[in-house]
């Protein structure tokens, strides 16, 4: 099971009316500039409704569900964006939508949930937890499961990101994208394959929660023993065999950042440049202020800026 570019080509249209075409800007103007000789612009996906770049992928899984299936509802697993992004695409269903949460989830995101009419569930210290609820719920009251990281309509959503991006910066060469299951960049990472080969694809993840990195590492998909990261959008223990198969093809880099330097990065990017963004959202450009040698020699890097949030503002 896989995606191609012919998925997040017919993702694109399936959605365009139901999700926004997010802006790009140059990172310009700064009084610390990050350590890097190429120049930076960054995708605000967090002004995507919502507040992150899941409302695409769950979207598109929606519009390819059949309605008489979601008489009963949605129900999903989440660290915060994806529950936001289902709960929206839920009432434009006009059906309920149940999202079941871990403990460390932002209290901002459950209320704005609530707003959007989800019923909220908090289960477990991890997503593991939460989405073993979820899946019983699914079980138990026929609720159709959206998976946050798995399913290949959400993937093939989140890629039509990489064709914005390609898009709007012909001359890219780098991207960098934060993972927590590997949704996000195996969608991004499929469309610049397909399109522009050479462009170089870095994925970013916690030192806490090296999901994708440990996987690789070891030749096939591992669970972590533990996860200690904070950061409930990028906390996850174990990724899925279709988003580590695109991951291994695609990728040519995972850096590991901490909590603490997504934090400085979060604080460092509503200073610099009045970008609002959750620690997730700040993880492209912790990693770029790390300045890694896979960016040595990049001439025009696009820092993904995936998810707002209040963190770096205070």
């Amino acid at each position: 099971m896989t995606i191609g570019i012919a998925d997040i080509e017919a993702a694109r249209e399936r959605i365009a009316a139901r999700v926004r075409r997010t802006p790009v800007m140059e990172l310009s103007q700064l009084k610390t500039p990050p350590p890097v000789d190429g120049r930076v612009t960054l995708k605000l996906e967090l002004l995507q409704v919502t507040g992150s770049f899941k409302a695409r992928g769950a979207m598109n899984r929606l519009l390819s569900t059949p309605k008489e299936s979601l008489v009963a509802g949605i129900v999903t697993a989440s660290g915060g964006n994806h529950g936001l992004a289902v709960a929206r695409t839920a009432q434009v269903a006009g059906v309920p939508a149940a999202i079941y949460v871990p403990s460390n989830v932002s209290p901002a995101k459950v209320a704005k949930m609530k707003l959007w009419g989800a019923t909220v569930e908090i289960v477990g210290d991890a997503f593991d937890q939460s989405n073993a609820a979820a899946l019983d719920h699914a079980a138990k009251t026929g609720a159709v499961y959206f998976h946050p990281f798995a399913d290949p309509l959400v993937v093939a959503g989140q890629g039509t990101l990489g064709l914005e991006i390609l898009d709007d910066l012909p001359d890219v060469d780098a991207v960098i994208i934060a993972i927590g299951g590997g949704g996000l960049i195996s969608g991004l990472s499929t469309a610049i394959r397909a399109r522009r080969h050479g462009v170089r694809i870095i994925g970013v993840e916690p030192t806490g929660s090296p999901t994708l990195k440990a996987s690789l590492d070891a030749g096939h998909v591992v669970t972590l023993e533990k996860v200690t990261s904070r950061v409930p959008t990028m906390s996850c223990r174990r990724t899925e065999q279709l988003n580590f198969d695109i991951v291994r093809a695609n990728v040519d880099d995972i850096v590991l950042v901490t909590d603490e330097e997504m934090e400085a990065a979060s604080r460092w990017l509503w200073f610099e440049m009045g970008v609002a963004a959750d620690l997730s959202g700040a993880a492209s450009l912790a990693a770029l202020r790390q300045a890694p040698a896979s960016l040595n020699g990049a001439r025009h890097i696009c820092a993904l800026v995936c998810g707002a949030g209040a963190e770096g503002t205070g």
